[in-house]
């Protein structure tokens, strides 16, 4: 039943044009951008402070496109739940399948497994091509953290993926989805965690504690109370939370 099921979400998701554009935008502004800062850093590195020198992260650096290319995973992460919403065939699938956890899990089982091939692949590729870009600057894979930092980018996308799937769960609405998804994201979560009064309560929203994974060299003036791993523990926790509460609305609610 399960195997059915699944098989029949991945023809879904396929067969789907939105999904897979939304995939490969996430691929290609991550990687032009990634490649663009990078050079752009190169350059002005010589102009830099020597404490911005002293914290210059070359691997954070090629993945300063995530933060657009994360916003492609969410469209992608609303769309493959909400869709059959907006469509009404929500209906049908919930009769073929009347088992609302195993229809919630593996189109969520199957959409994950899609995001993590393209985020580990999108982040091997950015990593490779932003050190090219940055010349003499550049990191090494073997060197301490780096590996990690690299595979942490594709589990980041993951999660971001993975989260807005919960949230589209719980919504219904592909349009308050990303109405609620994308502002929190692009704005709030940059100004709660840019601005002194907030800055401790943004360090723990999910984007700001799981892009430290992503992190090889700390910055001087960073004080957060958890290192890589413990911020990706964080996003997680956020993960989980969003999925535990579409589930609970599919469960509870009429299609």
């Amino acid at each position: 039943m399960v195997t059915q099921v699944i098989r029949s979400e991945w023809t879904k998701i396929r067969s789907v044009a939105s999904t897979v554009w939304t995939l490969s935008l996430a691929v290609v502004v991550t990687i032009a951008l990634g490649m663009l800062i990078s050079a752009l850093s190169k350059n002005e590195f010589a102009d830099m402070s020597r404490r911005d020198q002293a914290s210059f992260d070359p691997t954070f650096i090629s993945f300063a496109g995530m933060g657009l290319g994360q916003l492609a995973m969410i469209v992608f992460g609303v769309l493959v739940v909400s869709n059959e919403y907006s469509t009404g065939m929500i209906r049908s699938s919930l009769a073929a399948v009347p088992q609302r956890g195993t229809f919630l899990f593996s189109k969520i089982a199957v959409a994950t497994g899609l995001s993590l091939a393209v985020g580990l692949a999108t982040s091997f590729v950015t990593f490779f091509l932003g050190q090219a870009m940055l010349g003499d600057h550049r990191a090494e894979i073997g060197d301490p953290g780096v590996l990690r930092a690299v595979i942490g980018g594709g589990i980041y996308m993951t999660l971001i993926a993975m989260f807005s799937m919960g949230v589209a769960a719980m919504l219904r609405s592909p349009m308050l989805s990303l109405g609620i998804l994308m502002p929190f994201f692009f704005l709030i979560s940059n100004i709660l965690g840019n601005v002194s009064a907030t800055e401790k309560i943004g360090q723990y929203l999910p984007d700001q504690a799981g892009s430290r994974i992503m992190q090889v060299v700390t910055p001087l003036d960073d004080d957060k109370p958890y290192g890589p791993w413990g911020g990706l523990g964080i996003m997680l926790l956020w993960v989980i939370a969003a999925l535990a509460g579409g589930y609970l609305t599919l469960k509870k609610r009429d299609a």
